[in-house]
């Protein structure tokens, strides 16, 4: 086999896996909207789709990984083409875990349509997850055209994520100290939002990974972050 038909099965192979995670990326970026949406409407039957699309999720991450392990083993890439595969695998198994987030969302939105309601809430939680939805379309699309300077900026809007989450805390927290009865819908909206928060950081994650890709270094700089973010942070929440 010739060293250009080698190069040529190997660029199809790459072609591929990268259609896969773009494929993945469109998932995570609808279960996001949609966990949102069923939130704001009250709408258990999106909620549960969403919940049970997350095995798409899932699934396409292990076919990802399959594959990048198959290319690994049979191409045995060095240099750029080694980085690209290596950043393919992160990107997924940040999706899958945007993904988890989702699946959170839509789960609290079904204990919250038994809760009271807590004004204009949803329609803030609505705003952030649209917000973080565009900063992952745009870490995607940034991989997609190896745009370092489009992966930087999305770097750069995580900041103003953040302070969309600090500013809800302080919402639900003057929301739980005037009436009681709302404690326990402020902390499921509290978890979501700092669900939705942690989407923003894996797309943020994302854009490393072009810069990564694209200049073979990881950003040496700290990446903005918003003291409000910390605030009452539950971990991974799920």
């Amino acid at each position: 086999m010739t060293h250009e038909h080698i190069a040529a099965v190997f660029d199809r192979d790459l072609e591929r896996i990268q259609a896969l995670v773009m494929k993945m990326g469109g998932l995570a970026e609808a279960a996001l909207n949609d966990a949102a949406t069923a939130l704001e409407a009250r709408d258990g039957e999106l909620a549960e789709r969403v919940r049970a699309g997350d095995s798409a999720l899932d699934a396409r991450e292990e076919e990802i990984n399959a594959e990048c392990a198959k290319v690994i083993a049979l191409r045995a890439p060095t240099a750029g083409d080694l980085r690209t595969v290596l950043t393919v695998m992160k990107i997924a198994s940040a999706l899958e875990r945007c993904g988890d987030y989702a699946k959170n969302l839509a789960r609290r939105s079904l204990v919250l349509a038994e809760m009271p309601r807590v004004e204009g809430a949803a329609g803030s939680i609505r705003r952030m997850a649209r917000q973080v939805g565009l900063l992952l379309r745009d870490a995607l699309d940034a991989y997609a055209r190896r745009d370092a300077e489009l992966a930087r900026e999305v770097r750069a809007r995580d900041e103003e994520v953040d302070q969309m989450y600090g500013a809800l805390f302080r919402e639900f927290v003057t929301h739980m100290m005037a009436d009681p009865r709302l404690i326990s819908p402020c902390l499921h909206l509290h978890f979501i939002a700092k669900n939705i928060e942690r989407v923003g950081d894996h797309a943020t994650s994302i854009a490393e990974q072009v810069i990564y890709l694209v200049s073979g270094a990881l950003p040496g700089e700290e990446r903005p972050k918003d003291e409000g973010a910390t605030l009452g942070q539950p971990g991974r929440g799920l």
